[in-house]
């Protein structure tokens, strides 16, 4: 009886600590994780990095515009007396000791050779692909937060089978003492029975602290401060696939990783085309107006300025700097090429995970249907067992047998489900959308 009662004690108290960690939703994982996990910060830092570049690279179209103005004194400021400078010559101290100056100046790039233009391609591009970047990062992100909060998932499932699997070992030791004291079984059984009772009760306490290491792993992984768990309102499963394969190839075609490797080869043509503008002169406009003046104090405003001016056109062809724009152009090249192979690349890789995934799918769907009805079939197996071995009709090895025989299919049963989870959580990574 005592040992009852402390296995009800064992069964409560499971449950109570579980309770300390908060319980959150998959929908709110997944938003806790896209605010906190430093890839979606990275991720969203770099688009913001390459929207700053299309800017500059619009800025290069307008001129530039420079002000500077200043104000000197000379020392002593007694106008007629004289010193000495650092050459040892003298020097007559003006009667105005004060000395101002004002410029204005403008300059523009006018031609050259069309690399602004490419270089804003170029820009834009890089931007394109950081946000696609970014739509990636994020469903790899929730690809990562859903294995995690589905392990979490899979551990509590495992920690009630393993609870269950006690409980029955505590049921099936009754069952062997009470035989013995009625000398229908040997002490041999009780032995055995207790054996079983304890590695239950191994298998509770090695569920629980996975559990535990489970809910660790999630806490971080969403950036919480205090220690999260995954809602058991989650634990329904989804509902099957509302697209068929057909459709799901031409959204591979347009996944974040393939719209990327397409934005990095245009950024890498625009490259290759800007390479060849320094073949090309360069043809600039300058413009600069600026003012002198003195005064017998500091009266800037007041001052009688000399206004001076000039206006600059400049042409400049580069005709030989070291083969250092035969090198530029050939990096660029390559450059291209290694695009173009990886965009290639990540088509095929697309498409080669989309079979991959639904592959699981179909075969993690099989195995959850096979794995529920064998549990259903180990579980009577096992009913059916005890009955007879309480009356005397069978063997306590028998009974053991069938237990073995349902743990197993329990763990499978949870196995099964997790892959099923993680096989769409990974088919949607990989188109870039929720199914």
């Amino acid at each position: 009886m005592t040992r009852l009662v402390a296995l009800a004690l064992l069964l409560v108290a499971g449950p109570a600590l579980a309770a300390e960690a908060r319980e959150i939703t998959l929908a709110e994982a997944l938003n806790l994780a896209q605010q906190n996990a430093p890839s979606a910060i990275a991720a969203r830092g770099q688009v913001r990095t390459t929207n700053s570049g299309v800017r500059n690279a619009y800025g290069a179209f307008l001129p530039s515009v420079t002000v500077s103005a200043g104000a000197s004194r000379q020392l002593p400021s007694q106008g007629g007396q004289t010193r000495l400078d650092s050459n040892g010559q003298v020097i007559i101290i003006p009667p105005e000791p004060w000395a101002f100056t004002g410029n204005l100046g403008a300059s523009v790039l006018l031609f050259d050779g069309g690399g602004r233009f490419f270089d804003l391609r170029q820009a834009k591009a890089r931007a394109s692909a950081a946000e696609a970047n970014e739509v990636a990062t994020q469903f790899d992100l929730e690809l990562t937060v859903k294995q995690q909060f589905f392990d979490v998932l899979a551990e509590r499932e495992t920690e009630a089978a393993a609870r269950a699997q006690l409980l029955q070992a505590g049921q099936q030791r009754t069952y062997a003492v009470a035989r013995v004291r009625a000398r229908t079984a040997t002490r041999s059984d009780s032995l055995r029975a207790e054996i079983v009772v304890r590695n239950a009760q191994l298998g509770v306490t090695d569920a629980v602290d996975a559990l535990a290491n489970s809910e660790a792993s999630l806490t971080r992984l969403v950036g919480s401060p205090t220690l999260v768990t995954a809602s058991p309102a989650d634990t329904v499963d989804e509902a099957p696939l509302a697209i068929g394969e057909d459709s799901l190839r031409v959204l591979a075609n347009k996944s974040p990783a393939v719209i990327q490797a397409q934005k990095a080869l245009e950024a890498a043509s625009a490259a290759r085309k800007s390479a060849w503008t320094d073949y090309l002169p360069a043809v600039s406009l300058g413009y600069s107006r600026g003012g002198s003046a003195s005064g017998a104090s500091f009266a800037p405003g007041d001052a009688d300025y000399r206004y001076s001016g000039s206006m600059r056109l400049s042409l400049s062809l580069p005709i030989f700097n070291g083969f250092q724009r035969e090198s530029q152009v050939t990096q660029a090249q390559v450059a291209e090429d290694n695009a173009r192979a990886q965009l290639r690349d990540t088509q095929l890789a697309a498409h080669e995970g989309l079979t991959k995934s639904l592959a699981a799918l179909r075969s993690s769907d099989e195995r959850v249907a096979a794995q529920a009805a064998t549990v259903e079939a180990a579980e009577e197996d096992l009913h059916v067992q005890q009955q007879r071995y309480a009356l005397g009709g069978s063997t306590l090895l028998d009974v053991l047998a069938s237990q073995t025989t349902l743990d197993q299919s329990r763990r499978d049963l949870i196995r099964a489900r997790f892959d099923r989870r993680v096989a769409r959580a990974q088919l949607e990574a990989l188109v870039g959308q929720d199914l």
